[in-house]
């Protein structure tokens, strides 16, 4: 299953992910840079700033600057990955920056319950604003 992520909430489309790597399928998902998160753009901010420096560089938590391995570690949350089903789950997950080649030409899935349009307050931050203010040179 291939996932365009361009206007879609990261934590809908992580559900469902996340449900069907469980039942065994692939899941690539692309333009991870455009999906978004909900919420005001000054308290996403500040709430990410905090978790960053929160502990040291060698016992996290590692919070992920790079869009692709941001979106991959929300999904994470959503897996028992401490349990083998999980680990195997997480395994087939595949998040990547734009659209790659081998892509391109195939059908891509997109949820309309996870569309940003059905928002009723245009109050969202793109993950590419998100991981630039923690220091990603994308």
């Amino acid at each position: 299953m291939i996932i365009d992520a361009k206007d879609m909430i990261v934590g809908r489309i992580a559900t469902k992910a996340a449900k069907a790597a469980l039942l065994g399928e692939k899941i690539d998902i692309v333009n991870c840079e455009s999906a978004v998160i909900t919420g005001n753009k000054d308290e996403i901010l500040a709430r990410y700033k905090q978790k960053r420096k929160r502990g040291t560089h060698s016992t996290g938590p590692f919070i992920h600057r790079l869009p692709d391995r941001f979106v991959r570690r929300i999904i994470r949350g959503m897996l028992p990955y401490k349990q083998e089903k999980g680990k195997n789950a997480f395994k087939r997950i595949m998040c990547h920056l734009g659209v790659p080649d081998e892509f391109k030409d195939q059908k891509m899935e997109s949820f309309a319950d996870a569309n940003v349009s059905k928002l009723p307050s245009k109050r969202y931050v793109c993950v590419k604003v998100i991981c630039k203010f923690m220091g990603a040179k994308i």
